[in-house]
């Protein structure tokens, strides 16, 4: 049996006009224009199972970005500093 989120997600026009725009752009990194396409599919009423299958990753990755959607709005979909020691080529200054 499919679970149900218990973050409903509802758009502001501002919101959803920000993540269509986001949902389309080819210059945007892909995790942003997945992430656009995920919230935008939640607003729609489909289920995090749903939304995985139709972008190839896992529910739990739906379900993190719904949960920081929800919480967070726009600003909730942006990456975050992470602890520890920088990524590869991260701290290099060219």
């Amino acid at each position: 049996m499919p679970r149900v989120s218990p973050f409903h997600i509802e758009l502001s026009a501002q919101e959803a006009a920000e993540l269509n725009r986001r949902a389309v752009r080819y210059t945007l990194p892909y995790f942003e224009v997945v992430r656009a396409r995920m919230i935008l599919m939640a607003a729609r009423g489909l289920g995090n199972d749903e939304i995985a299958a139709r972008l190839d990753t896992r529910r739990e990755i739906v379900s993190q970005w719904r949960k920081r959607f929800f919480k967070d709005r726009l600003a909730g979909l942006e990456e975050r500093a992470r602890p520890g020691r920088p990524r590869q080529g991260e701290s290099r200054q060219r």
